[in-house]
């Protein structure tokens, strides 16, 4: 148990893929002996020739030469199965396991990784770890095993020989064993340029339209031509740096030979040994070396993986947000008591904090840039987890909650609108994946979808292009709304939810909420005071403390934060070029 647990963290492997990986060493190795049968074949065939006993022995060696062939392509297709088709179905349940348990870790291990980091890990890590699994490593343990009972039958001819023939194969891997700390400080510097490159070129993919609105192209992709060259260089630096120890230990693995035919030579002079000895010994040296050789080239090729293994299991060894499936609460106000919350960075971004958002009544977040309005939502549905102190969802602790389960009580419109590149209709559909078309196009009216979405080509059926690219700012904000007016649960979260709308769009769409937010627990985000003039309560966040809480007309007579806000916008509305 304990070998499959090492294999599973050290490889990323799934214990099946452990339980198969045991297996292709089992079969390599058995592979590996099969192939020296033709060895053993004709160390006999000569015997008997010297002898003057190959006569009559004919029809045997050509059934033994038939069986062998048999031998081989049987323990082959074994092995086969066992290493690249097993390595395969791995490769997908990896990739698999890898998205679920990116499903359910705390968002907070997003912060520390971005897309192309993400992306390189599933895609190209994963590709990696499946050539190192159906190549390097069975081929490696299968021949190092194999190898090793070799060397046993090797002793019981002549230690000596024995010894002429094997001492140069625990010095070979003890220099490519040592490399083991300059080719992670290699492939860790790889790595690094590599997501330095991608991150460059993916910036560039989404930055384009403002590099040309500013002229900018050129200077950019200087900068970007470096970072692919600094790639380019230090690929052939980590080749050389790997090549160095590989050449010299196969250099070292080829000194072998010539030891074993000086000792055999001298050996024989002395009549210590007789020549079908030596021609055995000289036999076995030419089978076992070649393989040992790619041995060689296979273990760096392991340890020039383990980078990326680490990268794996990075997430798959990671803490995971869990909870129960039931809920047990009574109604939907939203309550923080003394919650204290930061990020990996250290930053504190809240500070014993504490307010009620009640179910019935519309609760605005308001206050300066970075005092920690969307961290406060992100914390209420559980994206992350405090600090310290308490959430609850009517009186349920919601860290004791799957967030799985949670969700299903929030509809949620984000800042920043996240679409996919489907129809308008299927877009609106992931608020809630069995809605009928009559109830998605319902709810898209609700966010007035319909005045653009019947205006188009092929109406609510329209593609839109990789995150809503086809459609403008406030439609695609709308899209998202639209979603929440799906789901109807009974708790809305509203982060800048009608930022990018004009005025007359963001007053038909409050009115629209007004309608949605009967008896549920609603909390909005927002800089503009005249989305939360109507608000039940508003409470000010300003450096991760709540420094004023009230209905609107309270907060306008305390003077403070909310009424500086108010009158600071309302010059602005005057203000002209």
């Amino acid at each position: 148990m304990k070998i499959k647990e090492k294999l599973m963290h050290k490889y990323a492997l799934s214990p099946q893929g452990a339980s198969d990986m045991l297996k292709a060493f089992v079969s390599v190795t058995v592979s590996d002996l099969v192939l020296m049968i033709p060895v053993s074949l004709l160390y006999f065939i000569v015997k008997d020739y010297m002898e003057g006993t190959l006569q009559g022995k004919g029809g045997f060696y050509i059934a033994g030469i038939i069986v062998t062939l048999a031998l081989i392509a049987i323990t082959t297709y074994i092995q086969y199965n066992a290493t690249f088709l097993s390595t395969y179905v791995e490769s997908g349940v990896r990739r698999i396991t890898l998205a679920e348990k990116l499903r359910k870790i705390p968002l907070s291990f997003f912060g520390k990784k971005d897309l192309s980091d993400l992306t390189s890990t599933i895609m190209a890590d994963c590709a990696q770890m499946e050539t190192a699994s159906s190549h390097f490593i069975p081929e490696l343990v299968g021949a190092c095993i194999s190898t090793a009972i070799v060397a046993v039958g090797m002793f019981f001819f002549n230690w000596r020989m024995a010894l002429a023939a094997l001492w140069v194969l625990p010095v070979s891997f003890l220099i490519v064993g040592c490399s083991g700390k300059v080719q992670k400080s290699l492939n860790q510097k790889q790595m690094e340029l590599k997501m330095a490159c991608a991150d460059g070129i993916q910036e560039c993919l989404e930055s384009a339209r403002d590099l040309h609105a500013y002229n900018a192209e050129d200077d950019y992709m200087r900068g970007l031509d470096v970072k692919i060259k600094a790639v380019e260089k230090h690929a052939v630096v980590t080749e050389l740096g790997t090549a160095v120890f590989v050449g010299s230990a196969q250099m070292i693995l080829k000194l072998g030979i010539a030891t074993v035919a000086l000792v055999g030579g001298t050996l024989l002079a002395k009549g210590e040994i007789s020549v079908l000895t030596f021609f055995m010994f000289l036999l076995v040296v030419s089978r076992i070396y070649d393989p040992m050789q790619v041995s060689l080239q296979n273990l760096a090729a392991i340890i020039s993986s383990e980078v990326q293994s680490a990268r794996l299991d990075e997430i798959l060894s990671h803490e995971v947000q869990e909870g129960s499936e039931k809920m047990d609460r009574k109604g939907y106000d939203i309550e923080f008591s003394n919650v204290g919350f930061s990020y990996d960075s250290g930053e504190t971004v809240l500070k014993d904090v504490s307010f009620v958002a009640k179910q019935g009544e519309v609760t605005a977040l308001i206050g300066p840039s970075g005092g920690g309005k969307t961290t406060v939502s992100r914390l209420a549905s559980r994206f992350w987890d405090v600090d310290h102190g308490k959430i609850t969802v009517g009186g349920m602790d919601i860290s004791k909650v799957d967030p799985e389960t949670l969700m299903s009580l929030y509809s949620i419109v984000f800042q920043d609108v996240t679409l996919f590149n489907n129809t308008i209709m299927e877009n609106i559909r992931i608020g809630k994946m069995d809605a009928t078309d009559e109830e998605v196009i319902a709810a898209a009216k609700l966010a007035h979808c319909d005045e653009f979405a019947e205006k188009l080509s092929d109406g609510w059926n329209t593609m839109i292009g990789e995150n809503g690219s086809e459609l403008s700012g406030g439609e695609r904000q709308r899209i998202s709304i639209a979603r929440a007016f799906l789901k109807n649960a009974p708790i809305i979260l509203l982060d800048e939810a009608t930022a990018s709308l004009d005025a007359d769009n963001e007053t038909m769409i409050q009115e629209s909420l007004s309608r949605l937010i009967k008896d549920k627990t609603v909390m909005i985000i927002a800089h503009r005071m005249r989305t939360v003039a109507d608000a039940d309560k508003i409470v000010v966040l300003k450096d991760g403390v709540v420094a004023e809480s009230g209905s609107p007309a309270e907060l306008e007579k305390k003077n403070g934060i909310y009424s500086n806000m108010v009158k600071t916008q309302l010059l602005a509305t005057g203000w002209s070029l």
